[in-house]
């Protein structure tokens, strides 16, 4: 089926081109969010009169696109899943889980705007492409960590996912025992006076 784009698809066309797509697109995205007409000779005056409107609105939303890219590019969220100890999450992070992560952060952003070609499975830093407007994309850092201090230390650089059961365990065991002669410091002070 022939539509005239009323707006710039990414790889499709420009406003007000003539593109040959599936009819099931046209009849079930296009047409009913009101991307593009059917191209008629009716539909094609009905454009060129409304072409200027048309322009002024995508110059409008552009202009807010931008404005929210400058506040949203760069950002880190953190998304906190169990994961195994070579750092494979039980689950996965979707679109969702990071629409859900950005509103909480105050942006509204919709889980078609970001760019997420497979889910996240890993643990670690991950860049993400949000495209805000057909002409405009941020990019976001996610932060995929087991708890809330697993993501401050790989925020820093460390590499949480190269640590081997054993290095995790003595780890664990040196953080315990610091703890512990901390606990004994704390004690032992009061007594002294």
């Amino acid at each position: 089926m022939d539509v005239i784009l009323l707006e710039r698809i990414a790889r499709l066309g420009q406003m007000g081109d003539v593109v040959r797509v599936r009819d099931g697109y046209a009849r079930n995205f296009l047409l009913p969010q009101g991307k593009a007409f059917r191209a008629t000779d009716a539909n094609r005056q009905r454009f060129e009169s409304q072409r200027r409107q048309l322009e002024a609105r995508d110059l409008e939303r552009r202009g807010e696109a931008e404005a929210v890219a400058t506040k949203l590019n760069g950002q880190s969220f953190v998304i906190v899943r169990q994961a195994g100890e070579t750092g494979q999450l039980y689950g996965s992070v979707s679109t969702r889980d990071l629409a859900e992560a950005m509103d909480t952060a105050g942006f509204k952003v919709g889980r078609n705007q970001i760019n997420l070609n497979q889910p996240i499975k890993t643990i670690g830093l991950h860049t993400v492409a949000i495209a805000l407007h057909a002409e405009v994309e941020a990019s976001v850092t996610v932060n995929v960590a087991r708890s809330e201090d697993e993501a401050g230390r790989q925020a820093r650089g460390e590499d949480l996912t190269q640590m081997v059961p054993e290095e995790a365990e003595a780890e664990a065991e040196s953080e315990g025992a610091e703890a512990a002669e901390a606990a004994e410091g704390a004690t032992e002070e009061p007594a002294a006076e």
